[in-house]
Protein backbone atom coordinates (compact mmCIF):
# COMPACT_ATOMS: atom_id res chain seq x y z
CA UNK A 1 0.00 0.00 0.00
CA UNK A 2 1.69 3.22 -0.72
CA UNK A 3 2.22 6.02 1.59
CA UNK A 4 -1.74 7.93 1.52
CA UNK A 5 0.59 11.34 1.80
CA UNK A 6 2.95 10.73 -1.34
CA UNK A 7 1.42 12.90 -4.14
CA UNK A 8 2.33 10.17 -6.42
CA UNK A 9 0.28 7.74 -5.18
CA UNK A 10 -2.83 6.45 -6.95
CA UNK A 11 -6.34 7.60 -6.69
CA UNK A 12 -7.99 6.59 -3.26
CA UNK A 13 -11.26 4.01 -3.91
CA UNK A 14 -11.71 4.59 -0.02
CA UNK A 15 -11.25 7.19 2.95
CA UNK A 16 -12.17 5.81 6.30
CA UNK A 17 -12.85 8.85 8.33
CA UNK A 18 -12.87 8.50 12.47
CA UNK A 19 -13.23 11.85 14.50
CA UNK A 20 -10.58 11.41 17.54
CA UNK A 21 -10.76 12.88 21.24
CA UNK A 22 -8.85 11.96 24.21
CA UNK A 23 -8.93 8.05 22.55
CA UNK A 24 -4.99 7.16 23.59
CA UNK A 25 -6.72 3.99 24.94
CA UNK A 26 -8.10 2.88 22.18
CA UNK A 27 -6.51 4.43 18.96
CA UNK A 28 -3.76 1.69 18.56
CA UNK A 29 -6.20 -1.24 18.82
CA UNK A 30 -8.62 0.62 16.32
CA UNK A 31 -6.07 1.32 13.83
CA UNK A 32 -4.73 -2.34 13.55
CA UNK A 33 -8.49 -3.68 13.15
CA UNK A 34 -9.30 -1.27 10.48
CA UNK A 35 -6.23 -1.38 8.35
CA UNK A 36 -6.23 -4.93 8.75
CA UNK A 37 -9.80 -4.87 7.24
CA UNK A 38 -9.25 -2.13 4.42
CA UNK A 39 -5.89 -4.35 2.97
CA UNK A 40 -8.43 -7.15 2.26
CA UNK A 41 -10.15 -5.06 -0.02
CA UNK A 42 -7.38 -4.80 -2.60
CA UNK A 43 -8.15 -1.29 -3.20
CA UNK A 44 -6.04 2.05 -2.25
CA UNK A 45 -7.52 3.40 0.61
CA UNK A 46 -6.41 5.56 3.63
CA UNK A 47 -7.34 6.13 7.24
CA UNK A 48 -8.11 9.73 8.22
CA UNK A 49 -7.75 10.53 12.00
CA UNK A 50 -9.30 13.80 12.95
CA UNK A 51 -7.97 15.04 15.88
CA UNK A 52 -9.76 17.50 17.97
CA UNK A 53 -7.54 18.80 20.26
CA UNK A 54 -6.89 15.93 22.34
CA UNK A 55 -5.01 16.17 25.48
CA UNK A 56 -3.66 12.67 26.76
CA UNK A 57 -1.28 12.46 24.23
CA UNK A 58 -3.12 10.41 21.68
CA UNK A 59 -2.43 13.13 19.04
CA UNK A 60 1.42 12.42 19.41
CA UNK A 61 0.52 9.10 19.41
CA UNK A 62 -1.45 8.97 15.89
CA UNK A 63 1.67 10.98 14.56
CA UNK A 64 4.30 8.18 15.70
CA UNK A 65 2.11 5.41 14.28
CA UNK A 66 2.30 6.63 10.89
CA UNK A 67 5.16 4.77 10.31
CA UNK A 68 3.44 1.70 11.10
CA UNK A 69 0.40 2.28 9.67
CA UNK A 70 1.55 4.30 6.16
CA UNK A 71 -2.33 4.59 5.23
CA UNK A 72 -3.03 6.72 8.09
CA UNK A 73 -3.40 10.77 8.05
CA UNK A 74 -3.42 12.55 10.84
CA UNK A 75 -5.58 15.82 10.68
CA UNK A 76 -5.36 17.62 13.86
CA UNK A 77 -8.31 20.65 14.61
CA UNK A 78 -6.57 23.77 16.65
CA UNK A 79 -8.37 23.24 20.19
CA UNK A 80 -11.36 21.04 20.64
CA UNK A 81 -14.34 22.09 18.44
CA UNK A 82 -16.96 19.11 19.28
CA UNK A 83 -17.95 15.62 17.08
CA UNK A 84 -19.22 17.65 13.80
CA UNK A 85 -16.15 19.76 13.29
CA UNK A 86 -13.81 16.88 13.35
CA UNK A 87 -16.11 14.78 11.17
CA UNK A 88 -16.21 18.12 9.05
CA UNK A 89 -11.86 18.02 8.85
CA UNK A 90 -12.20 14.57 8.16
CA UNK A 91 -13.91 14.55 5.08
CA UNK A 92 -12.92 17.96 3.48
CA UNK A 93 -9.28 16.20 4.05
CA UNK A 94 -10.73 12.54 2.21
CA UNK A 95 -9.41 11.93 -1.57
CA UNK A 96 -11.70 8.67 -1.27
CA UNK A 97 -14.61 7.98 -4.05
CA UNK A 98 -16.38 6.48 -1.02
CA UNK A 99 -16.12 7.46 2.01
CA UNK A 100 -16.75 5.52 5.56
CA UNK A 101 -16.76 7.33 8.88
CA UNK A 102 -16.98 5.33 11.87
CA UNK A 103 -15.89 5.98 15.56
CA UNK A 104 -12.22 5.32 16.61
CA UNK A 105 -13.64 3.99 20.25
CA UNK A 106 -13.69 0.21 19.07
CA UNK A 107 -17.68 0.39 19.50
CA UNK A 108 -18.35 0.73 15.94
CA UNK A 109 -16.85 -3.00 13.91
CA UNK A 110 -14.37 -1.99 11.15
CA UNK A 111 -15.31 -5.81 10.18
CA UNK A 112 -18.56 -4.50 8.77
CA UNK A 113 -17.00 -2.17 6.46
CA UNK A 114 -17.36 -4.50 3.52
CA UNK A 115 -20.94 -5.21 3.96
CA UNK A 116 -21.67 -1.44 3.90
CA UNK A 117 -19.87 -1.38 0.48
CA UNK A 118 -21.83 -4.14 -0.62
CA UNK A 119 -25.07 -2.20 -0.21
CA UNK A 120 -23.76 1.06 -2.29
CA UNK A 121 -23.22 -1.26 -5.11
CA UNK A 122 -27.13 -2.60 -5.15
CA UNK A 123 -28.99 -1.70 -8.27
CA UNK A 124 -30.24 1.74 -7.08
CA UNK A 125 -26.83 2.92 -6.08
CA UNK A 126 -27.80 4.48 -2.91
CA UNK A 127 -25.80 7.45 -2.03
CA UNK A 128 -25.07 6.48 1.50
CA UNK A 129 -25.24 2.70 3.52
CA UNK A 130 -26.27 3.66 7.05
CA UNK A 131 -25.02 0.98 9.98
CA UNK A 132 -28.37 -0.12 12.24
CA UNK A 133 -26.80 -0.92 15.81
CA UNK A 134 -29.31 -4.36 15.56
CA UNK A 135 -27.79 -5.24 19.34
CA UNK A 136 -26.77 -1.55 21.30
CA UNK A 137 -24.41 -2.26 23.96
CA UNK A 138 -24.64 1.04 25.56
CA UNK A 139 -25.82 1.65 29.12
CA UNK A 140 -29.95 1.69 29.92
CA UNK A 141 -29.69 6.16 30.11
CA UNK A 142 -27.56 6.33 26.89
CA UNK A 143 -29.97 3.84 25.02
CA UNK A 144 -33.00 5.92 26.21
CA UNK A 145 -31.76 8.78 25.40
CA UNK A 146 -31.15 7.83 22.02
CA UNK A 147 -34.75 6.41 21.69
CA UNK A 148 -35.76 9.81 22.50
CA UNK A 149 -33.56 11.26 20.43
CA UNK A 150 -34.21 9.71 17.02
CA UNK A 151 -38.02 9.63 17.78
CA UNK A 152 -37.86 13.63 17.52
CA UNK A 153 -35.75 13.43 14.71
CA UNK A 154 -37.77 11.47 12.78
CA UNK A 155 -40.86 13.51 13.60
CA UNK A 156 -39.27 16.85 12.97
CA UNK A 157 -37.46 15.85 9.84
CA UNK A 158 -39.01 13.11 8.26
CA UNK A 159 -36.37 11.08 8.24
CA UNK A 160 -37.23 7.26 8.92
CA UNK A 161 -33.89 6.43 9.54
CA UNK A 162 -34.07 4.31 12.59
CA UNK A 163 -30.47 4.91 14.18
CA UNK A 164 -28.76 7.72 12.79
CA UNK A 165 -26.62 8.46 16.18
CA UNK A 166 -24.80 4.87 14.93
CA UNK A 167 -21.45 6.55 13.42
CA UNK A 168 -20.65 4.00 11.02
CA UNK A 169 -21.99 4.90 8.18
CA UNK A 170 -20.53 4.41 3.87
CA UNK A 171 -21.05 7.22 1.34
CA UNK A 172 -20.18 8.21 -2.16
CA UNK A 173 -18.40 11.29 -1.46
CA UNK A 174 -20.12 13.56 -4.15
CA UNK A 175 -22.71 13.47 -1.82
CA UNK A 176 -20.98 13.75 1.27
CA UNK A 177 -18.74 16.63 0.01
CA UNK A 178 -21.83 18.88 -0.94
CA UNK A 179 -23.46 18.36 2.34
CA UNK A 180 -23.01 21.52 5.11
CA UNK A 181 -22.51 20.69 8.45
CA UNK A 182 -23.31 23.05 11.60
CA UNK A 183 -22.00 21.97 14.80
CA UNK A 184 -24.45 19.03 15.69
CA UNK A 185 -25.41 18.34 12.41
CA UNK A 186 -23.11 14.54 12.32
CA UNK A 187 -26.47 13.37 14.10
CA UNK A 188 -28.21 14.09 10.80
CA UNK A 189 -25.69 13.17 8.15
CA UNK A 190 -28.72 11.25 6.42
CA UNK A 191 -31.15 13.79 6.14
CA UNK A 192 -28.45 16.43 4.90
CA UNK A 193 -27.71 13.57 2.17
CA UNK A 194 -31.42 12.91 1.30
CA UNK A 195 -31.37 16.63 0.81
CA UNK A 196 -28.80 16.32 -1.50
CA UNK A 197 -31.23 14.05 -3.42
CA UNK A 198 -29.20 10.91 -1.98
CA UNK A 199 -31.27 7.48 -1.41
CA UNK A 200 -30.18 5.85 1.73
CA UNK A 201 -29.89 2.32 2.48
CA UNK A 202 -30.14 0.70 6.17
CA UNK A 203 -27.52 -2.13 7.20
CA UNK A 204 -27.76 -3.84 10.61
CA UNK A 205 -24.01 -4.08 12.04
CA UNK A 206 -22.54 -4.83 15.04
CA UNK A 207 -22.30 -3.17 17.97
CA UNK A 208 -19.45 -4.13 20.57
CA UNK A 209 -19.31 -2.69 24.64
CA UNK A 210 -16.60 -0.11 24.66
CA UNK A 211 -13.61 -1.80 26.36
CA UNK A 212 -11.81 0.80 28.16
CA UNK A 213 -12.12 4.58 28.30
CA UNK A 214 -15.06 6.68 28.86
CA UNK A 215 -17.87 8.55 26.20
CA UNK A 216 -15.99 11.59 25.53
CA UNK A 217 -18.74 13.13 22.73
CA UNK A 218 -21.90 13.96 25.51
CA UNK A 219 -24.29 11.75 27.85
CA UNK A 220 -27.57 11.54 28.82
CA UNK A 221 -30.46 13.97 28.86
CA UNK A 222 -28.36 16.86 27.64
CA UNK A 223 -27.51 15.38 24.39
CA UNK A 224 -31.20 14.70 23.75
CA UNK A 225 -32.22 18.03 24.47
CA UNK A 226 -29.67 19.12 21.92
CA UNK A 227 -30.46 16.96 19.38
CA UNK A 228 -34.29 18.30 19.82
CA UNK A 229 -32.63 21.73 19.38
CA UNK A 230 -30.92 20.59 16.18
CA UNK A 231 -33.42 18.70 14.17
CA UNK A 232 -35.46 21.91 14.63
CA UNK A 233 -32.68 23.92 12.67
CA UNK A 234 -32.62 20.60 10.33
CA UNK A 235 -36.38 20.80 9.44
CA UNK A 236 -35.62 24.99 8.70
CA UNK A 237 -32.99 23.92 6.40
CA UNK A 238 -34.93 21.22 5.31
CA UNK A 239 -38.23 23.27 3.97
CA UNK A 240 -35.53 25.80 2.25
CA UNK A 241 -33.00 24.14 0.80
CA UNK A 242 -32.01 24.47 -3.17
CA UNK A 243 -32.30 21.60 -4.81
CA UNK A 244 -31.67 21.89 -8.52
CA UNK A 245 -29.91 21.42 -12.26
CA UNK A 246 -29.10 23.83 -14.41
CA UNK A 247 -26.86 24.50 -17.68
CA UNK A 248 -26.46 26.93 -19.78
CA UNK A 249 -28.25 27.17 -22.89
Amino acid sequence: MPNATDSNAPAVYLSLVAPVYNERECIEEFLKEADGVLQGLGKPYEIVCADDGSKDGCRELMVSLKATYPALRVVGLEGNHGQSAAFDAGIKAARGEIIVLIDADLQNDPADIPKLLAALEAPEKPACAAGRRANRRDNFVRRISSKIANAVRIWLTNDPIRDTGCSLKAFRAEYLKRAKLFNGMHRFFTTLIRMEGGAIVEVDVNHRPRPRGTPKYGLGLGRTFRALRDATAVRWMRQRYLLYKSKEL
